[in-house]
């Protein structure tokens, strides 16, 4: 995980906003079992992803998700919550059409592990 930016996934709660701190999501899913996901099935592609939680979509932050977008590694397994919903690894989501990928390497959560916070604004969090 060396070079990996500080980074965490947010879902809504009924506490609050729950994070998941990327790194350690990455360590509990290191043992679990490598399945190929269709982008098909991936329903963030379609919603709302980067620029919820009161962050607007500025020319800035586009370029950087771009900049994101291209340097990933798609060979990476992304990270699924039990429910299949993306934890970690949306640029490699948003990558793999630009590449006319069918589906990706993912790890999928039997159960999701807890949250590292809840109740804490994104930039309140520790980076």
């Amino acid at each position: 995980m060396e070079g990996l930016r500080k980074q965490y996934h947010f879902r809504p709660g009924p506490d609050g906003l729950r994070a998941w701190d990327i790194h350690r999501l990455i360590a509990l899913a290191g043992s679990l079992p490598v399945i190929q996901m269709p982008l098909a099935a991936i329903r963030e592609l379609d919603e709302p992803y980067w620029f919820d939680h009161g962050y607007a979509p500025t020319c800035r932050a586009v370029a950087e998700h771009a900049r994101l977008i291209q340097d990933v590694d798609v060979r990476f397994p992304i990270i699924l919550s039990a429910d299949g919903r993306v934890m970690d690894g949306m640029h490699r989501v948003a990558r793999a059409p630009l590449l006319n990928l069918d589906s990706l390497p993912a790890k999928r959560f039997a159960e999701d592990p807890a949250p590292d916070h809840v109740g804490i604004a994104p930039d309140d969090l520790p980076y």
